[in-house]
């Protein structure tokens, strides 16, 4: 049972599905309070009319029922400015749950305000590290929010009280929710993430019906394809010439990644909470925009502030994981990588090909990158190979220095 003040009115973050339609009912008889519904369509790829159906069958006034459109702000806002870093959690994550929370709890946080509510509630769990990120970014935005996890609150501790619950409070239940999930999906559109039941044991190849985003590489086409982006200030803005807006290109190279079986990945990743859990992760399209990006940034970035950034990049990625999107650490390292993009403008030729995804040209008006300096040929005075020497001397000094001491120290 709660312990907590009870709220006057609650907004849920509301998917529609068995669980968090619970979650409304159980708001609404263990506290008595208004409960306003927010659903936020991400690009998950599913039909959310029937979100709202199905809250008003719950008794919510329709004026309560939020259902939102934030596809280009998630790309443009939160997704793009994460790519500009080139992060990657623990060498592989492309972070495409970690990176949709703290949108959720914006808009959470904003309906708040604009309905009056005191406390808004999400449907995380208690083992996971979603529960971290919806609090940690709505008390960053509001710090005194109340937030509602009935996951550590209830006492329906078991898939067999939950039914219960919802069929003594006439909550519909599909037919094949009465039974064991195999795993659970969290989809958007830059990823989709399942884990859990036939993906607990590590050790064990995931099964083939578990990938829902892409083709298997051995079954992609035989022949590659080629495709080219275009990059303004580390933001792509086209796709073979053909300008997009930020979720129409995730949304094309999604397809371009599906369809090539690219952006697979079995994962066993450290959660923030401090257990480990295996996901199987599909990020196609964000997969060949982190190669496109790298690939523009090589011949634009200098070496510098490139080696620079990558080295910030882990624990800017660790403060997304971990939920601090709207922490000041994380605004001043995403200040440091934006002055970074300035000169990241141009285009880059991409070849696709069963699970790969691999950058073999780019080319820009901002280029550091001179054939002159480079070329085997007669470089026209360009560089002057003899002061390599003086370079390697001065570098190598100090190691003349230290070889030296530990010579006289032996003898």
């Amino acid at each position: 049972m709660p312990t907590a003040a009870a709220p006057r009115k609650v907004v849920l973050a509301y998917s529609g599905g068995l669980d968090t339609s619970i979650i409304l009912k159980w708001l609404q008889v263990e506290y008595g309070c208004e409960v306003v519904t927010f659903t936020a369509d991400l690009g998950q790829g599913e039909e959310l009319d029937p979100a709202r159906a199905k809250a008003e069958l719950l008794g919510i006034a329709p004026e309560n029922i939020y259902i939102e459109d934030l596809r280009e702000e998630f790309v443009r806002d939160f997704v793009f400015p994460m790519f500009r870093a080139n992060a990657v959690y623990e060498g592989l994550y492309l972070l495409g749950t970690s990176i949709a929370r703290p949108l959720i709890s914006k808009r959470l946080i904003e309906i708040a305000a604009e309905t009056g509510a005191d406390a808004i509630a999400h449907g995380a769990t208690g083992k996971g590290n979603d529960q971290v990120r919806f609090e940690l970014s709505a008390y960053a935005l509001n710090p005194d929010i109340k937030v509602i996890a009935p996951w550590r609150d209830w006492d329906l501790s078991s898939r067999t009280k939950l039914m219960e619950f919802a069929e003594a409070h006439q909550i519909p239940i599909a037919k094949d929710k009465r039974g064991e999930a195999p795993f659970s999906v969290d989809a958007n559109l830059l990823h989709t993430s399942s884990e859990g039941k036939v993906l607990e044991d590590p050790a064990e190849d995931a099964p083939d019906y578990v990938y829902q985003r892409t083709v298997a590489p051995e079954d992609a086409p035989d022949q590659p394809e080629y495709i080219e982006i275009s990059f303004e200030k580390g933001d792509a803005t086209a796709i073979n010439g053909q300008p997009r807006s930020p979720a129409t290109i995730l949304t094309d190279l999604n397809e371009y990644g599906r369809r090539h079986g690219i952006g697979r990945l079995d994962f066993v990743e450290n959660r923030f909470v401090g257990m480990k859990s295996r996901g199987i992760y599909e990020t196609p399209g964000g997969t060949i925009l982190l190669e496109a990006h790298r690939g523009i940034e090589q011949i634009t970035l200098d070496a510098g502030a490139g080696h620079l950034k990558d080295s910030l990049m882990p624990r800017y990625a660790e403060l997304i994981y971990n939920g601090f999107w709207f922490s000041p650490e994380r605004e001043m390292l995403q200040a440091a990588i934006d002055k970074s993009q300035h000169h990241v403008s141009g285009t880059v030729r991409l070849k696709l090909y069963k699970g790969s995804v691999r950058c073999v040209g780019r080319w820009s008006d901002h280029s550091l990158y001179s054939e002159a300096h480079v070329t085997f040929e007669d470089d026209a005075g360009a560089y002057d190979q003899k002061d390599a020497e003086g370079f390697i001397r001065l570098n190598a000094l100090r190691l003349k220095l230290l070889a030296a001491r530990d010579r006289r120290l032996k003898s």
